[in-house]
């Protein structure tokens, strides 16, 4: 790009920032030095790399969605927590909003997770254990009691049974006398990556794709803030994929939301902007930033040339960041608060907009109360005292981040041609599937995580703690544990109950839902329905099993 041009963007950049709105405070150093908001190529100088750098706030949004950056509003806090029961839940979330949390995400416990109720045989010994039970929609009463959640944004990590998890939110909504077309908050919902590395999955894909459009669909025209989607890259990296797989799997799970979308006739530029993405911060400091900048780029540039989308908001990649919870030792695991600042720092860097930061324990047990607040303090200490959020894309124009960034895009291409090359028609769906079909995905990432390790074992790739530097004073840690009482107390309500409500309201609720199933109506009103009878997540679930079957996966050797 020549020097005219690049002026021409700061211009335009110029005139949008003094627009907009900016936080109060100054803008300096440490030592009082006053910093531009953005800085770019001196001027009338070319730079032939920064049409695919831009300027904030433009496209291809490689440097952000906003003209403003963290000048405008910072990222929200948003600390994922769940265990026990909803009220015992509840009192954590109440300490995180108290000390500063900006946002709350709910981590369901396996039962949950997998659409099975507390008292269900397949349950036993896991209630609680990963996160909070959630049986019916009294649960989800007493998880936001005095959270007032017209004014809370709350996202929901769950895939599954994620749209029975969704009504019940919106009758515990119902409940508080908020409006549901106030809610605004994320649900993950994400189903193609539990088939590619996490393994939460009720039926075939076909079916879970079914709800996912109908659940698009009713948010769109009922629940316009809301994101119904989340589309997960963090579980892909947890499993061991490279940064180039998490980015390419993720962003080709997003396309393919896309064209599900399409399919049902909404409209790109409406639907588009309820999409929003959840990435893993590792610990390779500048790989992870380079990762973020690209996913914005790519991003944008499909949704605009491949998929239609005209406006701004349509080809925005809006994303929220979890600090690497493989990353995290049982060995010295003081030094996981270091691990996770540098992760969390990596995060903000790159432009996220929500992040949680992981607790030092999490791969012993829940987090403690304590450690939970370390976490949160991590992030408090990266907002309020190191000045990063002064300056939109620092790293922007660093010839090292610009070559990852461009390093990443190019394997990320690379990998979207394969995927749809395995297709019959074209699209990223049907390569997906095809791919989920053939265990393409989980070969592709288990080879990653095969590579890795036998690096860590040869002592190629160091861990403090585990590879190199073992010797240590610290003492073991006091963990949180989960009582057996809570299953039997939470079976024992549950059964109270299914005693008082009313049983041929709960069975008619049921009988609807299955007709919609069975048709082409819209299946959230009856379940929305069956939710206020208090059917349990259970028996929704195992309705919709007995209509549309389970899921094996193939074996793959």
């Amino acid at each position: 790009m020549d020097a005219k041009e690049i002026a021409a963007g700061r211009a335009r950049w110029q005139e949008r920032y003094d627009r907009a709105r900016k936080r109060d405070g100054e803008f300096r150093t440490l030592s009082g030095l006053e910093v531009d908001p953005v800085y770019g190529p001196p001027e009338g100088v070319d730079d032939p790399r920064f049409d695919r750098i831009g300027w904030p706030g433009e496209y291809p949004f490689t440097r952000g969605l906003h003209p403003t950056g963290y000048r405008g509003r910072t990222w929200t806090i948003r600390q994922f927590a769940g265990f026990g029961n909803a009220r015992q839940t509840n009192e954590r979330y109440k300490m995180i909003l108290r000390a500063g949390g900006g946002g709350l995400s709910v981590a369901f416990d396996m039962p949950t997770l997998m659409g099975r109720d507390s008292d269900d045989p397949r349950s036993l010994g896991e209630v609680g254990h990963c996160g909070v039970a959630i049986d019916s929609a009294a649960d989800m009463d007493i998880l936001f009691d005095g959270i007032p959640l017209g004014e809370v944004t709350t996202s929901m990590t769950i895939s599954g049974p994620a749209v029975p998890i969704f009504c019940m939110y919106l009758v515990a909504a119902e409940r508080q006398g908020v409006p549901i077309n106030r809610l605004n908050g994320t649900l993950q919902t994400d189903i193609f990556k539990e088939y590619i590395a996490q393994k939460e999955w009720l039926f075939a894909p076909e079916p879970h794709l079914r709800l996912i459009g109908d659940l698009m669909e009713f948010c769109a025209a009922e629940i316009p803030a809301y994101k119904p989607l989340s589309v997960s890259g963090y579980h892909i990296r947890e499993a061991g994929a490279t940064a180039a797989q998490e980015l390419a799997y993720t962003l080709a799970d997003g396309f393919a939301y896309v064209e599900l979308g399409l399919s049902r006739g909404l409209d790109v530029d409406v639907f588009a902007p309820g999409l929003s993405f959840f990435f893993d911060a590792h610990i390779d400091f500048f790989e992870e930033i380079a990762k973020f900048r690209a996913a914005r780029r790519i991003w944008a540039r499909w949704m605009r040339d491949v998929y239609g989308a005209r406006t701004e908001k349509a080809q925005w990649l809006r994303f929220h960041t979890q600090t690497a919870g493989v990353s995290l030792t049982a060995q010295q695991p003081y030094n996981n608060i270091v691990r996770t600042a540098i992760e969390a720092l990596a995060a903000v860097l790159g432009g996220t907009n929500s992040l949680h930061t992981n607790a030092l324990d999490e791969v012993l047990a829940l987090p403690s109360e304590e450690a939970a607040e370390i976490a949160l303090r991590t992030q408090q200490v990266i907002m309020e005292e190191t000045e990063v959020a002064n300056v939109i894309d620092p790293l922007g124009g660093s010839w090292y981040v610009e070559a990852l960034t461009d390093r990443l895009e190019a394997e990320a291409e690379a990998i979207f041609a394969q995927i749809r090359d395995k297709g019959t028609d074209g699209t990223m769906t049907s390569g997906i599937l095809r791919g989920i079909e053939e265990g393409w995905f989980t070969s592709q990432i288990a080879e990653a995580a095969f590579d890795y390790q036998r690096k860590l074992e040869k002592g190629e790739k160091k861990i403090v703690g585990v590879n190199c530097h073992t010797a240590t004073v610290e003492e073991p840690l006091e963990i949180l544990r989960v009582s057996h009482e809570v299953e039997r107390e939470q079976r024992r309500v549950l059964a109270e109950r299914r005693a008082a409500r009313d049983q041929a309201a709960v069975d008619a609720a049921l009988a609807d839902l299955i007709a919609a199933a069975r048709g082409e109506d819209n299946m959230i009103p009856p379940m929305v329905r069956a939710v206020r009878a208090e059917a349990t997540l259970g028996e929704i679930c195992d309705a919709l099993r007995a209509e549309w079957g389970t899921y094996t996966e193939p074996p793959n050797f």
